[in-house]
């Protein structure tokens, strides 16, 4: 709290063998502290002192001096006498509070303190007047003129100049009006834009009279490119032999045609002489199973084949030669199987039984088996040694898992690997963490 214009400051010297090391006006009012702590109003690393102590003790806008049964001093209050501690204790006239005694002090009391090997000195002063602020001549401040580069000051105020003058000289001008242009005026490009020009359609021929009923009766009357059906009304006859040219050429057909006893071949024999129909209807009737032709019915000797009758038979009755009884049964997959041998651990720690790990996972071998099978199916070369990298946590559990060294090049059976570690629960419950380095050597059983 600052002192007010008629309040008097606090001054206290501080005395040490016998010599003032320090001097003070505290314009602050504060309570005043002494100690070996940083803190303190004054700090003096003796060792007959406490880290910290009042002194001077500043509450309530009043200063009280504070001491103890074993400080020794003497006091001045206002006009009166020097009064030492002892009497100030034995006439009541310091307020005990605690182990402390408190005085109450006025702006005219001055004092002396002892504390072992070091004396303070305090009395309350008038405030020295503020010292003017130093203040350069005006010939060392220089002025505005001196301080800036008078040449590009020149230089930039005349462009200043020239660019606004040019500006408002540009900005004041009036602006032109445009005449309309009439359309002759216009340019080309604008011309056609603006009016875009008639496309007149193209002049149709003309057409003599009775040309569109003789290009209809052509119409009718033309057969279609590809159709053998004769033009106009052709009798079934006509039709008939038109078909049988047709298909003449026409695979099986063209067979058909060629072969048999009639003129119209085999093809008239199936179709007959009618449209089609009825004769394939008769032809087909009675045609029941399949007929296996033996020598006998074919006829003996060397004769004409065919002359016999054949038997009917069924399904049932034929057969595959010389194969003998196929066996037909569920499909299935090739079994693969791959061997996976380990080796020692490198254990860290002794928490750690190395050939309890070794069991351990030996147990769960399997697993690391069908991570190694899954790809030897796709690649049955595939052999190598992979080198795991782990730690097992005080909870026992696996982390940190890392392949140190993958001879197999397969990342699918690393990752296979590190997912079924991670499920693993350790017997284990060391410490802290335990590095572990696991070699496992993969080669196909085959």
């Amino acid at each position: 709290m600052a002192p007010t214009p008629s309040q008097k400051i606090l001054r206290v010297g501080l005395i040490q063998g016998g010599k003032i090391i320090e001097e003070r006006h505290l314009k602050k009012r504060d309570t005043v502290t002494i100690g070996q702590d940083s803190r303190n109003t004054f700090v003096v690393p003796a060792s007959d002192l406490p880290s910290s102590f009042p002194v001077l003790e500043y509450r309530n806008n009043q200063y009280s001096l504070v001491f103890t049964e074993q400080m020794d001093g003497r006091v001045r209050l206002g006009g009166s006498a020097e009064v030492d501690f002892a009497s100030l204790r034995s006439q009541n006239l310091a307020r005990k509070r605690g182990s402390l005694y408190v005085l109450p002090l006025s702006d005219n009391a001055k004092g002396k303190i002892s504390l072992g090997e070091v004396t303070l000195l305090f009395q309350f002063v008038t405030p020295p007047p503020e010292p003017p602020k130093p203040e350069l001549p005006p010939v060392a401040k220089g002025s505005f003129w001196q301080s800036v580069d008078q040449v590009f000051f020149v230089v930039l105020s005349a462009s200043l100049a020239i660019h606004f003058s040019g500006a408002t000289w540009i900005a004041c001008q009036p602006v032109p009006e445009e005449r309309e242009l009439a359309l002759d005026e216009l340019p080309d490009r604008f011309a056609k834009l603006v009016m875009p020009v008639k496309v007149e359609p193209p002049p149709q021929p003309e057409v003599a009279a009775g040309g569109e009923e003789a290009k209809t009766e052509e119409k009718k009357t033309e057969p279609k490119k590809g159709d053998n059906r004769p033009a106009g009304g052709a009798d079934p006859a006509a039709k008939r032999a038109a078909m049988e040219r047709a298909v003449a050429s026409k695979g099986l057909l063209k067979l058909l045609g060629s072969v048999g006893g009639g003129s119209g071949g085999a093809f008239e024999d199936v179709l007959g002489s009618g449209t089609g129909s009825g004769d394939v209807a008769n032809a087909l009737d009675g045609a029941g199973g399949v007929g296996v032709a033996t020598s006998d019915a074919l006829g003996g000797g060397g004769g004409p084949k065919g002359a016999g009758a054949g038997s009917a038979v069924g399904i049932g009755d034929l057969g595959t030669s010389g194969g003998g009884n196929v066996a037909y049964g569920p499909k299935g997959d090739v079994k693969i199987s791959g061997r996976v041998q380990d080796a020692a651990p490198e254990v860290d720690s002794t928490d750690v039984d190395r050939d309890a790990l070794a069991r351990y996972v030996r147990a769960r071998k399997s697993a690391i088996q069908n991570c190694y099978e899954r790809e030897l199916k796709r690649n049955p070369s595939l052999k190598g040694k992979v080198v795991v990298r782990f730690s097992i946590t005080p909870q026992g559990r696996a982390s940190d898992i890392e392949i140190e060294e993958n001879t197999l090049g397969n990342e699918a059976v690393s990752s296979c690997i590190r997912t079924v570690i991670r499920t693993w629960v350790f017997p284990f419950k060391p410490d802290s963490d335990v590095a572990v380095a696991y070699p496992f050597l993969f080669s196909p059983a085959s």
